[in-house]
């Protein structure tokens, strides 16, 4: 891997991105889904200790386990990467 900084990457480097983390899908019928109220538990095609999925819009870029902080940020959800996908290499 290339370590030289060009100018343009510490330009792009400083611009925020949002990454979604999914967990799962939920495939409820319509009637279902016109019935969702407060309380109503929906299933989803994951388990708990599945790895979740990250994406940048529409491209999946990793895979990891959801954890919890500990310390000052006690409570706060986190993704520990476990598979970064090669973005650069368009895979």
């Amino acid at each position: 891997m290339d370590d030289k900084i060009f100018p343009e990457q510490r330009l792009f480097g400083q611009i925020p991105i949002e990454i979604t983390v999914s967990v799962g899908k939920a495939r409820p019928l319509v009637r279902d889904l016109l019935r969702l109220q407060q309380d109503t538990v929906l299933p989803l095609d994951r388990r708990v200790d599945d790895l979740v999925e990250l994406y940048v819009g529409e491209r999946l870029i990793a895979r990891g386990e959801l954890q919890e902080l500990e310390g000052d940020q006690a409570g706060q959800l986190a993704v520990k990467l476990t598979e970064v996908i090669d973005v650069a290499g368009g895979a």
